[in-house]
């Protein structure tokens, strides 16, 4: 690590940290944030020409307390006259933000790709970044180690900034904590941060919130994070050579989708996902036997995830392979046949309601055995509130739109609002990009630092088939009724 000043125009910054481990693209966008010059205006002097995005800072030659010079003009905002109309570079920057419609891009500080993609899926929940902003620095309880708690407030923070500027972020302090908190996220090769697995790298930061938000000295719900992204599976396990069966419950945050020759379809992935076979001890044949097992989704959460396992490990290369069928996922998911039988009872009349208000809105008449008790006093909502895994909400939560008494109640059905793409033929390679739908009904592409606008019928056909971007994690929103 190197001290150096930089003179810019009149201004001189001083004590500037060089991390001589990363490429000086990652100590421009450190300037970036000091002068507002973009990375691609800068023109940093050092021996021997200009400062180059990949040089080896070995052989630039720049020694510690050097004073370097730079050159660049800043972004500016243009000034409206006195009188005259307002344009949108005058407001100012969170009125600027709301305006254009979408969050800012994050700067890939070097095969950040992954990361970039995982924060800007995660970030267009409002349920996670509200849970977060009530996450205070002094939160943090004797239970949770020091990097999960940092790792949760650099989430929060940079979440913040996102919300807050119109001009890509850099996320220098979130990525050195999650490379604190999970060393795997340091690998180098040839002195340069290697490509990571995004879904690994989507795990890893769930998981470490889930601890934080739930932890005794946050004011946040007790199990925040499995609240919007927990499911429930009830499964049953049978042998049956020896006729053995038993039965279990799990919780994960995400649906596998397992793609073989058979599956053209998301659904039928999913139903793949929810069987396999092991082998284990059985003790009525006092030796290993192959079981079956067969899961059902026995409660839903708010957000659902899907993975698609696209990746595995082949020994001849010693690398993550990447399967590249072509599978459809929808825009509408409906889940109600992977449902248990006591779950499918639950959702019964959520779903004849959701029907009935369907109904209307295409002029149809509604269902006759519903419609003359929930026709005056049922409202649609989204996914917002505090929904338990079962399908329900708590009626004391005061939520906006859902009327005083009544109860949001999940459907089965669920609305894709973002998609994690990849680019390449392995998972540590190649490229990662996020398709987020934006509040205002906008698709947009996040393809690091550069949000691109995308039509709706476009983000499904990220289905795979060739070497273009393919689905690798979908995520859904709950469509919920008030009951």
């Amino acid at each position: 690590m190197l001290t150096v000043s930089v003179k810019w125009q009149k201004e001189v910054f001083k004590s500037v940290e060089i991390d001589t481990s990363q490429p000086p693209y990652v100590f421009k966008c450190q300037l970036y944030d000091l002068t507002g010059v973009p990375p691609e205006r800068q023109k940093i002097m050092v021996k021997g020409g200009l400062l180059k995005d990949d040089a080896d800072w070995s052989t630039v030659g720049v020694k510690q307390g050097q004073k370097l010079m730079m050159m660049g003009t800043a972004d500016e905002v243009v000034k409206a006259p006195e009188k005259g109309p307002v344009f949108m570079e005058d407001l100012p920057e969170e009125e600027q933000v709301a305006s254009l419609g979408h969050s800012a891009g994050l700067f890939n500080l070097g095969n950040t790709c992954y990361m970039n993609s995982t924060v800007q899926c995660l970030h267009s929940v409002p349920e996670l970044k509200s849970a977060l902003l009530t996450y205070s620095h002094s939160g943090r309880s004797n239970d949770l180690d020091q990097t999960s708690h940092m790792l949760t407030v650099a989430t929060r923070d940079l979440f913040n900034e996102l919300d807050k500027s119109v001009k890509p972020v850099a996320p220098m302090q979130f990525w050195m904590v999650l490379r604190k908190k999970y060393p795997q996220f340091s690998q180098l090769h040839n002195g340069v941060f290697m490509q990571q697995d995004a879904e690994e790298c989507w795990t890893q930061l769930l998981y470490t919130l889930s601890q934080s938000l739930r932890s005794p000295g946050s004011s946040v719900n007790v199990d925040t994070v499995k609240d919007i992204f927990g499911i429930e599976l009830a499964s049953r396990i049978h042998c049956q050579e020896s006729g053995e069966e038993s039965s279990e419950t799990e919780s994960t945050y995400s649906l596998k989708c397992h793609i073989s020759q058979e599956v053209n379809h998301l659904h039928e992935g999913l139903k793949h996902g929810l069987k396999s076979e092991l082998e284990k001890a059985s003790p009525a044949l006092g030796r290993s036997a192959i079981y079956f097992k067969e899961s059902r989704i026995n409660g839903l959460p708010r957000y659902l995830t899907i993975q698609f396992v696209r990746f595995f490990w082949k020994r001849e290369s010693n690398q993550k392979a990447k399967i590249l069928r072509k599978v459809d996922y929808p825009l509408e998911l409906d889940v109600y046949d992977l449902c248990s039988d006591e779950l499918r009872k639950r959702l019964e009349g959520p779903r004849q309601v959701l029907r009935d208000e369907e109904g209307k809105k295409l002029g149809l008449k509604a269902n006759e055995k519903s419609s003359s008790s929930k026709d005056g006093d049922v409202k649609m909502t989204d996914a917002e509130g505090s929904s338990n895994a079962g399908g329900e909400s708590s009626a004391a939560t005061s939520q906006e739109g859902v009327p005083a008494g009544k109860e949001t109640r999940l459907t089965g059905v669920y609305d894709l609002v973002a998609v994690l793409t990849h680019k390449g033929r392995s998972a540590d390679s190649g490229h990662y990009v996020a398709w987020v739908k934006q509040e205002n009904g906008k698709w947009i592409e996040f393809d690091d630092d550069n949000p691109i606008p995308q039509r709706e019928e476009d983000i499904v056909k990220l289905s795979g088939g060739g070497d273009w971007h393919m689905a690798y994690i979908c995520m859904y929103k709950a469509r919920t009724v008030s009951m």
